[in-house]
């Protein structure tokens, strides 16, 4: 068995799903492995990973106005606001969402379906640099 990894950086531009699939499947590709596993891992408290559709972009926005309702940023219980009100409403939307994904591999590539893609899910309001973590393993 072989094992690869890479960390993966990106610039968000605030709010919003940014997708990452062609950039992972590039390092499948580098790392010669043909039939595995792909496991993803961002390292960050307020950002997430989903695997969402890809080929409409009205499933992110949609996600984005859903979210802004479900953890609004306006709540006034939070006490975890040194780092301003986008704060502690992108830490709960993380912990609603996820932090890592696997994705099998065969053939050198992701067995991803049809319609999905990879999304690094920025939740803070103003642009960040975000790694992700990609460990491949396979023959």
């Amino acid at each position: 068995m072989k094992i690869f990894q890479q960390v993966l950086q990106f610039k968000t531009r605030g709010k919003g799903l940014l997708e990452i699939t062609n950039e992972v499947q590039e390092i499948i590709r580098a790392s010669e492995i043909t039939s595995g596993l792909c496991s993803l891992f961002v390292r960050h408290t307020s950002a997430s990973l989903v695997i969402q559709e890809n080929a409409d972009p009205d499933v992110q926005e949609d996600l984005e106005y859903f979210f802004g309702k479900l953890v609004p940023e306006n709540d006034l219980g939070y006490t975890h606001t040194m780092e301003g009100p986008d704060d502690m409403p992108s830490h709960i939307r993380s912990a609603l969402t996820r932090t890592s994904e696997q994705i099998p591999i065969i053939g050198a590539k992701m067995l991803l379906g049809t319609w999905q893609g990879i999304f690094l899910w920025e939740h803070r309001s103003t642009g960040h640099s975000r790694n992700v973590v990609v460990h491949i393993s396979g023959n």
